[in-house]
């Protein structure tokens, strides 16, 4: 293989369309994620005896959408317990003030594990979103 062809992918637009965060409950997630972080409900369709869910931020609803998959799978399920309790989060969400963004969310109710801290050029915190996962904010 040539090196020519080896960076063609340069050349290819590639971009995240959907991820996803596997969740306990997808209306308890809807709820958490809308009404606490702030996102928005695109996506709401039947899928088995679930549902395809997704929320997008309200600044870029054609952006990246989030995927509220069930986390029935044992493999998840042991994914996300495994995780959880090494205090490892599952994603990360970049925000403008992580500190703002922290008062905010603790006036409602949200528990943090990790209060806002310097990391090198980044300044993160971490919290529990009720659906069984740790989800980091990061400001840089």
């Amino acid at each position: 293989m040539n090196l020519e062809r080896c960076l063609d992918w340069r050349k290819s637009i590639i971009r995240i369309k959907v991820t996803s965060v596997y969740v306990d409950n997808q209306a308890k997630a809807l709820k958490f994620y809308t009404e606490v972080l702030g996102f928005v409900k695109k996506t709401d369709l039947p899928a088995g005896k679930f549902r395809w869910l997704t929320v997008v931020s309200p600044e870029e609803t054609d952006g990246t959408e989030l995927l509220l998959e069930p986390s029935d799978n044992p493999a998840t399920k042991g994914f996300k317990k495994a995780l959880f309790e090494q205090g490892i989060p599952l994603t990360s969400f970049a925000v403008d003030d992580v500190q703002k963004e922290y008062k905010r969310m603790k006036k409602l109710g949200v528990l943090f594990t990790m209060a806002p801290t310097m990391m090198g050029p980044a300044t993160v915190a971490v919290f529990d979103d009720t659906c069984g996962n740790l989800i980091q904010l990061a400001q840089r």
